[in-house]
């Protein structure tokens, strides 16, 4: 069953505005369901990481 919750989640999702667990969390669903409905609507699931980026040699990169 497609809610507005959903596919608004999934809309904000793809456009890049939401990560995987605020849509989810938009949508009322866990991120398994959401990941889910991303992949019967055939929207790629970008790879996530709530780590810092870091340069090559290990340094943490900044905007100073």
């Amino acid at each position: 069953m497609h809610t507005h919750a959903l596919t608004t989640a999934m809309t904000l999702y793809r456009s890049g505005t939401l990560s995987l667990s605020e849509a989810a969390a938009r949508a009322g669903r866990s991120e398994a369901e959401l990941l889910a409905a991303l992949k019967q609507h055939g929207i790629p699931v970008r790879e996530e990481s709530g780590t810092e980026v870091r340069s090559g040699t290990g340094t943490k990169v900044g905007a100073d």
